[in-house]
């Protein structure tokens, strides 16, 4: 694998040193990639954020277990891709697309942030409840929309269940608003 510019490698710490800086300030909620913009490492470090801030990293396909069981306990609702198969499939494609929170080394939060190269999407933002109202999901959030907007994104679009009621007042805190005129269609797939 070819070494990253030293461009990306700046925009990569400086990303993830973002992504932490404010981590206490705000309330938490409970397409393959484009290789050349600013990632966040698997095994990014912060050197300058506070001991109690969470480690913001991509998931690894060794993550993929420990998603699953954490989503058991942190996510609201389940979905059809909720399985081994699906989460691997997506770190696979798109290798940026889950991050997660780290405390002490112990997985307190997720996000996807799938970009199709026309959409940013938000989908399983979740934080450990004994986490929560600690910035970990802002903290998220905002390394989120940093790889949107590294990757030419304009708008995200969160997934948020009608009946999960305690998120709505954090999304609204983070600056999403809902779309009332809109409503998601779907379909299952088989092969």
């Amino acid at each position: 694998m070819a070494e990253p510019h030293p461009a990306q490698s700046a925009a990569r710490h400086t990303t993830t040193q973002a992504a932490t800086a404010d981590a206490a300030e705000a309330a938490d909620v409970a397409g393959a990639a484009d290789k050349t913009a600013p990632r966040l490492s698997p095994k990014a470090t912060q050197h300058l954020a506070p001991a109690d801030s969470p480690r913001i990293r991509t998931a690894t396909p060794e993550d993929v277990a420990a998603v699953l069981d954490f989503w058991r306990t942190a996510a609201e609702g389940t979905s059809i891709s909720d399985d081994q198969d699906g989460v691997r499939r997506l770190v696979a494609r798109d290798p940026d697309a889950l991050i997660l929170a780290e405390l002490d080394g112990r997985l307190v939060g997720t996000v996807i942030a799938g970009f199709d190269g026309w959409r940013c999407h938000l989908y399983r933002l979740a934080v450990h409840p004994e986490q929560r109202r600690r910035g970990i999901g802002s903290a998220l959030l905002r390394a989120a929309e940093q790889r949107f907007t590294a990757l030419g994104g304009r708008r995200g679009d969160a997934m948020v269940l009608v009946a999960n009621e305690t998120a709505h007042p954090a999304w609204q805190s983070a600056g999403y608003r809902p779309e009332e005129q809109w409503r998601r269609w779907t379909k299952p797939l088989t092969a």
